[in-house]
């Protein structure tokens, strides 16, 4: 006979049903260069980026530029940024490489040719695909996109894009291997239209709907 004490049942938090108007409860922030139809380059923010091995999988507007690009030339570089350039990324997030604006766009966002000037970034050249890395962001992955189909409700683009290479800062890597230091890493995480790292809270996306509190200097 076990004389191990009785556990106490204990009540369930209570939830409430709620119906938010976007699901974006705590995903990477990518930066995603393409190219554009006359040779240029264009670079997009999204949050809604996950690997399967050496696959990812992007989910992207489907009237936006990237995937009008991605649609003729699969080439492409997800680019991670830091916790501490969740500004650049900002700076990004209201612009579009499509002119006219896709009516589908949000409210405030404006036609800009050179992103990465916009955001104040600099092109780094690939070595096997034409798009260019983001020299700032410490991992970059240069991919091709090999599947390129709609979404389910047919608002979004789902791209699988294989990765031929990856780049990382030396400074997240355990020396002599080819693993990236969990310690010395921290994403940027796009949380509910905020932005944070694996800590505080660093800042907020224009678009948030959600009350926030005070940025202390």
């Amino acid at each position: 006979m076990s004389t191990a004490p009785l556990r106490t049942a204990t009540a369930a938090p209570s939830h409430i049903v709620i119906e938010p108007s976007i699901l974006y409860f705590g995903t990477p922030v990518v930066l995603l260069s393409t190219e554009n139809e006359d040779g240029s380059f264009n670079l997009a923010p999204i949050s809604s980026a996950w690997a399967l091995g050496h696959t990812v999988v992007l989910g992207l507007g489907r009237e936006g530029q990237t995937a009008r690009n991605l649609r003729s030339r699969p080439d492409v570089v997800i680019n991670l940024p830091a916790p501490d350039q969740w500004q650049a990324v900002e700076r990004l997030a209201p612009l579009t490489g499509r002119s006219p604006v896709p009516s589908t766009k949000a409210k405030g966002c404006r036609f800009e040719p050179d992103k990465f000037g916009a955001a104040g970034l600099h092109e780094e050249p690939s070595d096997v695909v034409r798009p260019p890395r983001v020299a700032e962001c410490p991992v970059q992955l240069e991919a091709c996109a090999e599947r390129v189909r709609p979404d389910v409700a047919g608002g979004f683009v789902i791209v699988e894009a294989v990765v031929r290479k990856v780049h990382a800062d030396p400074r997240i890597v355990v020396p002599g291997t080819d693993h990236v230091d969990p310690a010395a890493w921290s994403p940027l995480v796009y949380n509910f239209r905020h932005y944070f790292g694996l800590g505080p809270e660093l800042g907020h996306s224009y678009r948030t709907e959600t009350p926030h509190r005070r940025q202390v200097d």
